[in-house]
C-alpha cells in the first residue's frame, strides 16, 4: 500500500501486524501493556502494530500510514517526535539520566511547573500517573486521619491501583474490605455530594475528580465543591492528567479559578515520555517531606520517579506550550474537525447515531444503535472504515501537529464510513459488516 493517504476496500488486511499480534499475545498478558491498547479494542485481525510515528502520523509494520488521533492515549498533544521535546531530552541523556543524588535538573523542572501551575506550592514527579493520584489519597488519608475515598463514579479512570480498581468490573484480586473504602458520588450534583458526606460523617479523606470531562462544569460547582469538602474537612483532589495543558497550560483549575488542595498531572506532560507529577498546598505537601514535626508520610519515593530526560521534555513542552499557543491551536483544530465530522454525519443522515462529544481539545465520539443505545458492534463497524480509510481513532482528540489537510481527510473517511454506517441502520443489523467479533469494553470482569 502506498504510504499516503489512499481509499482502501473493505478487505482492508493487515497480516504482519495480524501475526505481530498473537507474538505479542504469546509474551505479554493481553498482548499489550495498557488494556486501553489492546487488539480487543479495534476490529477482528485490524488492530494495526505500529512501526513508528511523526507528527500526526503513525506507521504500522504492515507499511500503512494512519492520521493518529488520541496519540498515546492522550499524552503526545504535541505530535509524535516533536523536534524541540526530542533534542531537550537527547541533550540530557548524554549528560546521564539517573544519580545517586538529585540532579539540577529537578530544581529547574519544579520551578518550571510551579511557574506554569501557579495555584499549586510544591511539586513531586513521579513516571505514571497512577502512583501521582494513589499519593493524593495516602496523602489525604495522612492528613486527615480518615479511611475513606470518594470518587466521581461519572469519570472512568484514576488509578492502577486497589482504591480504584476494587470499584470496577475488573476487582479480581482486591479484598472486599479495601472496596469498601472507596465510596462514589455523581458530577455536578452538590446535594447528593453533602448528603455523601453527611452519610460518612468524619469518614471521607478526600474528594477525587476530573474537574472537566465531556461537559463543562455547572457554573458555580467546582467553587462549591470546593467549599463542601472543606465544610465536611476533605481534601479536594483534582485529577488533571487530561485537563492539564488541554484546557489550559495550568489545567482546568487555571482556566476555571479554582484551586484544589491537591492535584495531579501526566500524560501531555512530557509529549510521550514517562512524567507526572503531584502537586499543591505546601501545608499538606510538606507532610511528604523532612520539614515538618509530624508523623512522615511515604509520599512518592521512585527510583526513576526524577530521570533527567523526562524532566527535560516535559520543560520543553511547557516552554512550546508557552511559546506557540499550543493550547488555542488544539481547540481551533477540535473545533474545525468537530464541525467537519457533524456535516458529515448529518449528510449521510447519521448524526443522532454517531455523536462527537467533549471538549474541542478533548474530542471524543459516540456510537448509537438505532434505537439511540451506545453500541460495540456499530462502533466496530466505524472503527473498521477509519481504519480503511487510514483513519486511527479510537477517539478524536488531536494532536496540535495535525495539519488542514489531515483534518479535511479525515472528514472525508468519516462519511464514508456514515455512509455504511447509514446502510447498516437500514438493514437493521450491523453483523455483514463487522468482519467478526465487536470490539469490547476495556473494563469488563471476563476475558
Amino acid at each position: 500500500m502506498d504510504t499516503e493517504h489512499t481509499e482502501q476496500t473493505a478487505e482492508f488486511e493487515l497480516p504482519r501486524s495480524r501475526t505481530a499480534n498473537e507474538r505479542l499475545h504469546a509474551l505479554i498478558p493481553g498482548g499489550a501493556h495498557t488494556y486501553a491498547k489492546g487488539d480487543d479494542q479495534y476490529p477482528l485481525d485490524l488492530a494495526p502494530v505500529i512501526s513508528h510515528g511523526r507528527g500526526a502520523h503513525v506507521w504500522d509494520v504492515d507499511g500503512n500510514r494512519y492520521v493518529e488521533y488520541g496519540s498515546g492515549l492522550r499524552s503526545v498533544s504535541l505530535g509524535h517526535a516533536h523536534p524541540r521535546v526530542v533534542e531537550a531530552v537527547r541533550r540530557e541523556i548524554d549528560r546521564g539520566s539517573n544519580f545517586v543524588r538529585p540532579s539540577v535538573v529537578e530544581l529547574e523542572a519544579a520551578e518550571r511547573f510551579l511557574a506554569t501551575v501557579p495555584t499549586a506550592e510544591m511539586v513531586k514527579f513521579a513516571k505514571n500517573g497512577s502512583d501521582a493520584t494513589t499519593a493524593a489519597v495516602r496523602l489525604a488519608r495522612a492528613a486527615t486521619g480518615r479511611p475513606r475515598v470518594a470518587i466521581c463514579a461519572d469519570h472512568p479512570f484514576f488509578s492502577v491501583d486497589d482504591w480504584f480498581i476494587g470499584t470496577t468490573p475488573m476487582s479480581a484480586g482486591i479484598p472486599a474490605e479495601t472496596n469498601e473504602l472507596t465510596v462514589t458520588f455523581p458530577y455536578g450534583d452538590l446535594t447528593a455530594t453533602e448528603e455523601l458526606l453527611n452519610r460518612y460523617e468524619g469518614e471521607v479523606a478526600c474528594l477525587i475528580l476530573e474537574p472537566a470531562a465531556h461537559t463543562e462544569p455547572p457554573p458555580g460547582y467546582l467553587a462549591g465543591l470546593r467549599e463542601l469538602a472543606h465544610r465536611h474537612g476533605c481534601v479536594l483532589v483534582f485529577d488533571e492528567m487530561i485537563t492539564g495543558f488541554r484546557w489550559s497550560e495550568a489545567g482546568a483549575q487555571g482556566l476555571y479559578g479554582v484551586v484544589p488542595d491537591l492535584s495531579t498531572f501526566g500524560k501531555a506532560l512530557g509529549n510521550g515520555f514517562a512524567v507526572s507529577a503531584l502537586a499543591g498546598r505546601r501545608e499538606l505537601m510538606e507532610r511528604g517531606g523532612l520539614r515538618h514535626s509530624g508523623e512522615r508520610v511515604f509520599l512518592l519515593s521512585t527510583t526513576h520517579g526524577a530521570e533527567t530526560h523526562s524532566l527535560a521534555a516535559a520543560m520543553a513542552v511547557q516552554t512550546v506550550y508557552a511559546e506557540e499557543g499550543v493550547t488555542d491551536r488544539l481547540h481551533a483544530l477540535g473545533e474545525r474537525l468537530a464541525a467537519g465530522v457533524r456535516e458529515a454525519t448529518a449528510g449521510m443522515g447519521v448524526e443522532e447515531h454517531v455523536v462527537v462529544r467533549g471538549r474541542a481539545s478533548n474530542l471524543v465520539f459516540a456510537t448509537l444503535d438505532g434505537n439511540g443505545r451506545p453500541s460495540q458492534e456499530y462502533r466496530t463497524l466505524f472503527l473498521r472504515r477509519l481504519l480503511a480509510g487510514g483513519v486511527l481513532a479510537p477517539s478524536f482528540v488531536v494532536s496540535s501537529a495535525l495539519s488542514d489537510e489531515d483534518i479535511e481527510h479525515t472528514v472525508e473517511v468519516v462519511a464514508q464510513a456514515c455512509a455504511v454506517y447509514r446502510k447498516a441502520l437500514d438493514a437493521g443489523d450491523p453483523t455483514p459488516w463487522l468482519g467478526g467479533r465487536p470490539v469490547k469494553p476495556v473494563f469488563r470482569r471476563l476475558a
